[in-house]
């Protein structure tokens, strides 16, 4: 598979007051030569002194990386400034998104990379009715249920419930939830990261020791062991479900492909610890290849230089790699 086989990346701009801008322009300057890519947003946001060329197409991508970053612009409503997001541009930022989602559906780009977004601007000036991104996009896609995975060299990791309050997860954690959520992650890991013999997939518990026999909890024995022993009952590789204290160890991380936890930051806290600046957020289950990096606006940092782009440059690494699994699979 050749660099020309693939189809530019579309990377939607994120906030324009938070480092988006600045790790998409220190992505460009690390991949220019590797891989093609292009920035939709207002051109006026990009940093200061940053080599940039607007293009009229996701085509005139890969000629334009050796000049500067491709930009698609997408008027904003108001300048940006670093550190101070102006409810005015929060619509822009979604525009941004649902304008990357229709490129990459149209087949005019191979794969969606979003910088990151501030839920709370979305929340309060743009009608955004979602908990974030991953259910945004899956919204756009139609599919429903977007599963959030964040992968690194040492791990990958799936939540199974994700932006939710801790008191809701018990109520919010069912067998049809878990058992998709598994299935759609066996699937990626197949399909999407070159995993074909059953992929091992290892599930924690809910509760301290997975319950205990029921001693600290009887989710794990009503809803958790049950799902699994369905999915191993349909030829799947399943070990759970594990105590979460000890199934993130390095012994432990080699007899398993892909982790799920039941929660947001029993999922996070591992994978951040072990690769806090590398890991990337996917979304799994959608009908396009979506990456991000896994790391927020960093407002607080935004404009000093202090932020640094390797989770972004990781991102669009897997954007091209999955999207290159997609294409050959396709063709076979």
């Amino acid at each position: 598979m050749t660099g020309s086989d693939l189809l530019p990346v579309a990377v939607s701009c994120g906030d324009p007051s938070g480092v988006g801008p600045e790790v998409i322009v220190a992505a460009w300057e690390a991949l220019r030569d590797e891989l093609p890519f292009f920035m939709i947003g207002d051109s006026r946001h990009v940093p200061a002194g940053a080599r940039t060329v607007t293009i009229d197409s996701p085509s005139d991508a890969p000629d334009a990386m050796a000049d500067g970053l491709p930009v698609l612009h997408l008027a904003f409503p108001s300048p940006a400034r670093p550190g101070h997001p102006d409810p005015k541009n929060a619509s822009g930022v979604v525009a941004a998104i649902q304008r990357a989602v229709a490129l990459v559906r149209g087949g005019a780009a191979s794969a969606l990379c979003t910088a990151p977004v501030s839920k709370r601007e979305l929340v309060s000036h743009a009608g955004f009715a979602f908990p974030g991104q991953t259910e945004f996009l899956a919204h756009c896609a139609g599919c429903g249920h977007g599963v959030m995975m964040i992968a690194s060299a040492e791990l990958r990791v799936v939540p199974v419930t994700t932006h939710i309050p801790i008191s809701d997860v018990p109520g919010a954690l069912n067998a049809e939830l878990l058992e998709s959520t598994i299935r759609v992650t066996e699937r990626a890991l197949r399909e999407d990261f070159g995993i074909p013999e059953r992929p091992r997939i290892a599930v924690a518990g809910l509760n301290p020791h997975a319950g205990e026999n029921g001693v600290l909890g009887d989710e794990d024995a009503i809803v958790i062991a049950p799902a699994c022993d369905r999915l191993r009952a349909d030829g799947m590789s399943i070990a759970g479900p594990l105590s979460a204290d000890t199934m993130f160890s390095a012994s432990a991380r080699a007899g398993y492909d892909a982790a799920i936890a039941m929660y947001h930051d029993q999922a996070l806290i591992p994978i951040k610890t072990l690769e806090f600046e590398g890991g990337v957020n996917v979304t799994l289950g959608l009908p396009f290849v979506r990456t991000s990096p896994d790391h927020g606006t960093a407002f607080d940092i935004a404009g000093t230089g202090k932020a640094s782009p390797a989770s972004m440059i990781s991102a669009l690494r897997l954007a091209r790699k999955i999207a290159a699994a997609r294409l050959a699979n396709k063709r076979k």
